[in-house]
């Protein structure tokens, strides 16, 4: 496709202006990857877009970008609103706007849930340029016609509207038929591929040794930071419990969580104090966690699509992952929806079920430990929320009193 050299091109090359040019070399941005080359010139020219990419590919940027340069075109404030599926990418968005509007004295606000309303009245109040709000998957709801409908009523009638998504479902489709005009489509890389430098396999494994292949994978790669992926909450507790019991250093990340505590795990995970994160799909939508190299599917997911984002978490930005799926013979279906999804058999994980089984006593024995600390703490751990990770969030969401650039004065 003659597009494709629209990659080595500079930013500069792209009508992005000198100051955001500057921005992008302070974050090691030295071209754009694909999507940002197809995507933003459209955008600079006023168009609507629908922006398909893999996860890890710069889909913040393709849209942050544009919407710096036009907020310093025409200053003012409430300049901008941007939906994200879940708090914590809501909360990666906003840091990547203000990196990349350090210079111009941006104003941000985030407004999530589970963290103190006052203190996100208070940032809204000082009249922010870009405003980021999570949950926008509740918007794909059976129901979200009529919010929808509020939304574009109240919404200006002259504006523009980017869709950015690494799957195209038909939900996404409806919302964009809702709120998209005459949009310019871009497809960087097949609909639901993965990269290309992501090793993907599979291990059929029966159901009663999961947690034995599991601790097995995690020993024979130990070097690794690995991401593991289960379908409940209580399972990510269950698991990083067991694993810290064999000596692993595992710490969980689910919906069950405060925002605090979410934030405080991710936050150590990120810093290497752990390198193992159990988590449920709250973790799978367009985290950047620079050097995930594994990604393990405890659980298959039973909507295909989910695996897309799952393994996305490793192999970024031309880095190389694995990505290694637990089959058992409950989960043998969805898991031959994935092949038929990304289109290709995947390789078998090479392991001796003797060797294997050897780590079975140990493990039935961390299990049962596990099990009996979570009867003896019942719902307290849920109930009390903790304060782990609070400093961090209160650090972000604190009102910032950095001085205001000239160059964005509020109109």
């Amino acid at each position: 496709m003659a597009e494709d050299n629209k990659e080595v091109k500079s930013f500069k090359d792209l009508g992005i202006c000198e100051q955001l040019v500057e921005a992008c070399e302070n974050l090691g941005w030295k071209t754009p990857s694909k999507i940002q080359a197809e995507a933003i010139p459209h955008a600079l020219e006023g168009k609507d877009l629908i922006g398909l990419a893999q996860t890890g590919s710069g889909k913040t940027g393709a849209f942050a970008l544009p919407i710096l340069q036009a907020l310093l075109d025409t200053p003012q404030v409430l300049f901008a609103c941007v939906l994200s599926p879940t708090r914590e990418l809501a909360i990666q968005i906003a840091e990547q706007f203000e990196a990349l509007g350090s210079g111009i004295g941006l104003k941000c606000a985030v407004l999530v849930g589970g963290v103190d309303h006052t203190q996100q009245a208070i940032a809204l109040a000082k009249r922010p340029h870009i405003v980021v709000l999570d949950e926008a998957d509740r918007l794909l709801n059976d129901d979200f016609e009529k919010a929808i409908d509020e939304i574009l009523s109240v919404i200006p009638q002259e504006r523009k509207t980017y869709l950015f998504s690494a799957t195209m479902t038909k939900k996404v489709r409806k919302l964009q038929r809702a709120c998209l005009r005459n949009p310019v489509k871009i497809e960087a890389g097949s609909k639901y591929s993965t990269v290309d430098t992501l090793k993907q396999q599979y291990r059929f494994v029966p159901a009663k040794y999961k947690e034995c292949y599991l601790v097995y994978i995690l020993t024979e790669l130990s070097g690794s930071t690995t991401m593991v992926f289960t379908r409940t909450c209580d399972a990510t507790r269950l698991l990083a419990l067991l694993l810290r019991n064999l000596g692993l250093g595992a710490i969980p990340i689910s919906g069950h969580m405060s925002q605090t505590k979410r934030l405080g795990a991710l936050n150590k995970f990120k810093a290497g104090e752990c390198n193992i994160l159990i988590c449920t799909d709250v973790a799978s939508r367009g985290l950047d966690i620079p050097s995930v190299d594994m990604v393990i599917n405890y659980d298959i997911p039973s909507n295909s699509k989910d695996y897309i984002h799952r393994v996305g978490r490793t192999a970024h930005a031309g880095r190389s992952g694995v990505a290694i799926s637990l089959v058992n013979q409950y989960e043998l279906e969805w898991y031959i929806q994935i092949e038929k999804l990304i289109g290709k058999k995947l390789p078998e994980f090479p392991a001796q079920e003797e060797e294997v089984l050897l780590l079975l006593e140990r493990v039935t024995e961390a299990k049962r430990i596990s099990q009996m600390k979570i009867k003896e703490t019942g719902g307290k751990k849920k109930r009390r929320g903790g304060d782990e990770g609070e400093e961090e969030i209160d650090r972000y969401l604190a009102s910032k009193n950095g001085k205001s650039s000239k160059k964005l004065k509020k109109r």
